[in-house]
C-alpha cells in the first residue's frame, strides 16, 4: 500500500501538527493491518483444518517468495471462467464452504463482500440468459460452485502466507508478512451482465457507482479539459493491461484468447474465442494505432486531477472511493487521496463515447495506482473493474525487504 499520501493534506495548525496527525494516521493503518491479518490467519486456519487431506493438498501453495520464478502460480490471476487453482467451492462441503466464505469476507469491507457475493450469484442469470447452453469444456459453463481458493504458505503471525480467491469476474489477491496485510492488489470485480431486471424499477447493477461516476466527471468536462482526457472515441473490447502479472511501458490489450489458464484444445472452444475476439475488433474498429494510443505508460496518460476544479475533484475521489473501499476498514489508501497532492498526482483517461448505454473504457492511474474499467461486451452489457498498484502488486517490494532483512 502507498502511504505517502497521508501527509500530502493540509492542515490549519502548521506543518507540526500535519506530521502529527500524518503519524497517528499511520499508527491506525498499522493497528488495522495487524487486526485484519489476524482474522485473515484464524480463517484461513479453520478453513484448512476443515480440509479432507486430498483437498489441503490442492488447497495449499508454496510460500510467498521475492523469486518471480519460486512465486509464479501465486502471482498467476484470472477473471475468465477458466482454473484460477485451488479448490472450488463446489468441491466442498456446506461447512467448509461457509469457512472459506469467511477467508474471503476477512479480506473485504461489508459492501466489497456483498459485491463479490452478487457477482458470483450473476453465473446462474447468465446461464439463463445465454439458454442454459455455454460449454466452458465442463459439465456447466456457467457454475457459481467454481469459484476458486487457496491459500500460500502458513497462516500465522510471522513470515509470509498469503490466499487468493478467483472465479468468473473475481480475483481477490492478499498477501500478509509478519502478521501484516501488506498487498491486496491486484483486486478485481466485474459483473455480466452488468444490469439485470429486479421486481422493482431498480435494476442490479453491481458496480453501478464505478460507471456513472466516471460518466458524471468526464461529462462535467470543458471541452479543452475534455480534449486531454479522451483518447478515442470508441472502446477498447477489454481493459489493457489483462491480467499480466506485472505491467510495464508499452502494454497493450490482450486478447481473449490470452486470458485463460491454458489454450483450448477442442476446436469448438477455440474457434468460439477466436470469433470472439475478430467479432469485437470489428465493432470497435480497432487498429495497430488505436491499441497504440491506448497503451500502458509510465507516465500517465489523459487529464490530471490537478486540472479539475473542486467539484470534479470531489467526484474523482467518491470515484477511487469504489474501488480502494473494497478492502477492510483501515487497509484502504483512500485517506490518501484527500490530500491535495496526492490527488493531483492522479490522472482520467477514456476511450468511447460519454451517453449512457454505449461501450466505454477509463483508466485512472497515478503513483501506485493503476484502475481500468471497461463495459463494451454484450452490447455494454458486461463490466471489468480493475484495481492495481503497479509497483507492488502481490506486495513484490515488501517481499524484497522481507527477505533482505531476514537472510543476511
Amino acid at each position: 500500500m502507498d502511504t505517502t499520501g497521508a501527509a500530502g493534506g493540509r492542515d490549519a495548525g502548521g506543518p507540526g501538527a500535519a506530521g502529527e496527525t500524518a503519524a497517528r494516521e499511520t499508527a491506525a493503518r498499522e493497528t488495522a493491518a495487524r487486526d485484519v491479518a489476524a482474522r485473515m490467519a484464524s480463517a484461513a486456519a479453520a478453513w484448512l483444518d476443515s480440509l479432507e487431506p486430498g483437498q489441503r493438498a490442492v488447497a495449499t501453495g508454496s510460500a510467498p517468495s521475492a523469486d518471480a520464478e519460486a512465486d509464479a502460480e501465486r502471482r498467476r490471476w484470472f477473471y475468465t471462467p477458466t482454473d484460477h487453482g485451488g479448490v472450488t467451492l463446489g468441491e466442498q462441503r456446506p461447512a467448509q464452504q461457509q469457512l472459506a466464505h469467511q477467508l474471503v469476507a476477512s479480506g473485504l469491507s461489508t459492501a466489497g463482500y456483498v459485491t463479490v457475493a452478487t457477482i458470483i450469484g450473476l453465473d446462474n442469470v447468465l446461464d439463463m440468459l445465454e439458454g442454459w447452453s455455454v460449454n466452458w469444456g465442463r459439465e456447466r459453463g456457467r457454475d457459481p460452485g467454481m469459484y476458486y481458493l487457496r491459500v500460500f504458505g502458513e497462516p500465522g503471525r510471522s513470515g509470509s502466507w498469503g490466499w487468493r480467491f478467483g472465479g468468473h469476474h473475481v480475483s481477490l489477491n492478499n498477501l500478509i508478512v509478519d502478521g501484516v496485510v501488506r498487498s491486496t492488489t491486484p483486486c478485481f470485480l466485474g459483473a455480466d451482465p452488468a444490469v439485470s431486471p429486479l421486481l422493482g424499477p431498480p435494476p442490479l447493477r453491481p458496480l453501478a457507482a464505478t460507471e456513472d461516476l466516471a460518466r458524471e466527471l468526464v461529462r462535467s468536462l470543458d471541452p479543452a479539459q475534455a480534449g486531454r482526457a479522451i483518447l478515442l472515441d470508441r472502446a477498447p473490447a477489454d481493459i489493457v493491461a489483462g491480467n499480466r502479472s506485472r505491467v510495464a511501458d508499452g502494454d497493450r490489450m490482450l486478447y481473449l484468447r490470452d486470458v485463460w489458464r491454458r489454450p483450448f484444445t477442442e476446436p469448438e472452444l477455440a474457434d468460439r474465442i477466436a470469433r470472439t475476439d475478430a467479432d469485437a475488433e470489428q465493432a470497435n474498429g480497432y487498429g495497430a494505432g488505436d491499441y497504440a494510443r491506448l497503451a500502458l505508460t509510465t507516465h500517465p496518460k489523459g487529464l490530471p486531477a490537478s486540472d479539475l476544479d473542486a467539484s470534479q475533484r470531489e467526484l474523482l475521489r467518491s470515484l477511487l472511493a469504489t474501488y480502494t473501499e473494497r478492502v477492510p476498514d483501515g487497509l484502504s489508501p483512500q485517506l490518501d487521496y484527500s490530500g491535495d497532492a496526492v490527488l493531483d498526482g492522479v490522472h482520467l483517461a477514456w476511450a468511447g463515447p460519454t451517453e449512457p448505454g454505449k461501450p466505454l473504457y477509463y483508466r485512472l492511474q497515478g503513483p501506485r495506482l493503476l484502475i481500468e474499467y471497461d463495459n463494451t461486451q454484450r452490447h455494454a452489457n458486461h463490466a471489468h473493474a480493475v484495481w492495481r498498484d503497479p509497483a507492488a502488486d502481490f506486495g513484490y517490494d515488501v517481499l524484497g525487504a522481507h527477505l533482505a532483512a531476514h537472510h543476511r
